[in-house]
């Protein structure tokens, strides 16, 4: 009785089927690297601003506490961007004239804000309230990075659903003393954060079986 087929035809199906394995594997490793890229993610990435506002010179430099700008940051869901009187109540006096700070200028003159590029921009069908974070002990700088080194202000972090449940799930690892929320230079060894992290849960009475739940950052 003839055959059908050769017998390569068997070689080639076995190896269709492993090329077609290793392709599925490629394109899933290629997409998940993509959606964790700095193209999809934005960190690092130094978005154009009206003013080249450097944090490094104001807060390492100048020693401006991060309040003075973002002073709703305690107390509501917003850190809030500082009004223009408030860069002009230092410009009045220096820089004044400086090129750079004509945008600041017009927007006192014009009693219109300044439009600044958001670095940090969640998606609509995220809740998220600094007040509570920062009441609760964590640090702007497990958000946002060292600002204090950033001559031009970046995303430090991708903030995605998987980061935020990092913490979520594991909110000792991240907790401080209130304190030291606004600290940019504290450094822990991990077992010192993790007692610490692990008292402050505790004494900051964070129900961590609720923090994953939908809803508290989905409403």
């Amino acid at each position: 009785m003839s055959q059908i087929f050769h017998p390569s035809a068997n070689t080639y199906i076995r190896a269709t089927i492993v090329g077609a394995v290793i392709v599925v594997h490629i394109v899933v490793g290629g997409l998940y690297a993509f959606s964790g890229s700095p193209y999809q993610t934005g960190v690092k990435v130094i978005r154009t601003q009206p003013v080249p506002f450097s944090h490094e010179h104001h807060i390492r430099g100048v020693g401006i506490d991060c309040r003075y700008c973002h002073n709703t940051v305690e107390t509501s869901a917003s850190a809030g961007f500082p009004p223009t009187y408030t860069c002009m109540s230092c410009h009045s006096q220096i820089w004044g004239a400086a090129t750079m700070l004509e945008p600041v200028r017009a927007s006192l003159a014009e009693n219109k804000p300044i439009s600044w590029t958001r670095v940090h921009d969640l998606p609509d069908y995220v809740y998220f309230n600094h007040s509570i974070h920062i009441q609760k002990g964590v640090g702007c700088v497990s958000c946002h990075g060292q600002v204090d080194k950033m001559p031009l202000a970046w995303k430090a972090e991708p903030m995605t659903m998987t980061w935020c449940l990092n913490c979520h799930q594991h909110p000792e690892q991240f907790l401080r003393d209130k304190k030291d929320v606004f600290r940019m230079d504290l450094v822990l060894s991990n077992k010192e954060q993790l007692a610490k992290g692990h008292e402050l849960v505790s004494q900051n009475k964070i129900e961590t079986d609720r923090l994953i739940n939908c809803s508290v950052c989905h409403r």
